[in-house]
């Protein structure tokens, strides 16, 4: 823990990384040691016949799609299930087993800091039975819980460290309660002044879940010291920018994330497999960070892309296409209010194909150059470029006669950038042979 502590911040894996492999399995627990995370956070539950396992609801639904109570469940029986979040990672993700707790543990107990959690408030004893079994397991385990459960008393007296988590239900008690513990937890949805009270009471803290960079960044300027990561290799920046996308894998690349990742696995596009595409089609305003690709490191770049309504076109005012030249990963939604500036080009059912900066907190943008084009058809694949230099860009359709227009406008040179569904409803939007050049 002295060496983890150290590095600032700190990365712990979240569920494993639960947004590059199956949480709570032994391959998104090995996937994130193999990416050099020294930590990693594990919930637990027993079986009704006494064996824990690495898992996080009480219930098997959300995870494996079959409602069993995992208290009221054999290991037999709970060993036949698999975690399937192929709906959050793609429909390539393997569905993974459920680990035993001991086998994990046999695997990383002696050489990584692992966050436990009793998540049935029931096994305590047992828990911390099995971790006493482990040499030096002061120095490797922490013992972690809400804030407001009694158990930190029993892994205190074992000598093992505590970290106690804090949501809006417990902010008015931290006075109270923060004392309890050696590390405090806050969640990356509080606000700037929530966090910033609870980083006063001068411990260790740490936030979860983070899965885009502006929350490392967010947390760092708060004083944050360690971060419960639910995406390692895009948070951290090991993985490297990527020029094309791998939608024709069938798998999530690390760093392409839908706008929120708050509201469930229902926000994120579904491949299209037979398109090598994906399609987004959530009812709200919509967009999607090809994080995988960014950022470009170039002044001079150029975005290409394919978009189709596959079935019908939207009313003739809609539109979809691409928001760029974002500083960060913030989330940019068209026609709903935002915290990064950028640009976004737009093309619409009729063919108009339209360019628009926005500063921060603005809905509708500047237009800043447009050309009509030949009206889309459902089905058809219209081929965008957008072309970033120092000084300008230029907007171009590439299929049928190859239409184009050009600003000298340079307001904005950040290299995120997004795909984008801009009305609610349907039709769906599918996009595809997405590239930096």
């Amino acid at each position: 823990m002295d060496t983890l502590f150290s590095a600032k911040p700190f990365y712990i894996g979240h569920r494993g990384s639960g947004d590059n492999w199956p949480e709570h399995t032994r391959e998104a627990y090995s996937k994130a040691v193999e990416l050099g995370a020294q930590a990693i956070e594990i919930s637990v539950n027993a079986t009704s016949d006494g064996v824990l396992v690495c898992h996080h609801d009480k219930s098997t639904l959300r995870s494996t799609g079959q409602d069993l109570i995992i208290s009221e469940t054999t290991w037999a029986e709970l060993s036949t299930l698999r975690v399937d979040a192929r709906d959050w990672l793609g429909p390539a993700a393997e569905p993974q087993p459920i680990p035993r707790l001991d086998d994990v543990l046999d695997l990383f107990a002696a050489t990584h800091v692992i966050f436990i959690e009793d998540k049935q408030g029931t096994n305590a004893v047992a828990l911390l039975d099995l971790m006493d079994t482990y040499p030096d397991a002061t120095s490797h385990f922490v013992w972690k819980q809400w804030g407001g459960a009694g158990q930190y008393a029993l892994a205190a007296e074992r000598g093992y460290k505590c970290w106690g988590y804090f949501g809006p239900e417990l902010f008015g008690d931290l006075d109270r309660l923060a004392g309890r513990f050696d590390y405090l937890g806050v969640p990356h949805t509080a606000s700037d002044a929530e966090i910033a009270r609870v980083v006063a009471f001068g411990k260790p803290v740490i936030a979860w879940e983070i899965h885009y960079r502006w929350m490392k960044d967010r947390m760092g300027a708060l004083g944050v010291a360690g971060l419960m990561c639910s995406n390692l290799p895009y948070v951290t920046e090991i993985a490297q920018p990527e020029t094309v996308d791998h939608f024709a894998s069938g798998l999530r690349t690390a760093g392409d994330l839908p706008w929120t990742t708050d509201k469930g696995w229902g926000v994120q596009p579904a491949f299209v497999e037979k398109n090598e595409s994906i399609s987004l089609s959530h009812q709200d305003i919509q967009s999607y960070l090809m994080g995988s690709m960014s950022p470009s490191g170039a002044d001079t770049y150029r975005i290409q892309c394919e978009l189709c309504w596959p079935d019908r076109l939207p009313q003739a005012r809609e539109h979809a296409g691409i928001a760029f030249c974002a500083d960060d990963d913030r989330p940019y939604r068209v026609r709903i209010a935002g915290e990064v500036s950028a640009y976004h080009v737009i093309l619409r059912p009729t063919g108009s194909l339209e360019l628009f900066r926005r500063a921060a907190g603005d809905v509708d943008g500047t237009l800043l150059g447009s050309v009509d084009t030949t009206a889309a058809r459902a089905g058809q694949w219209v081929q965008l470029e957008v072309a970033v230099t120092p000084v300008g860009i230029t907007v171009y359709r590439l299929d049928g006669r190859g239409w184009s227009f050009e600003t000298k406008d340079a307001a904005y040179r950040g290299s995120y950038f997004w795909l984008c569904k801009n009305y609610r409803g349907a039709p769906p939007v599918e996009f595809r042979a997405v590239k930096i050049l």
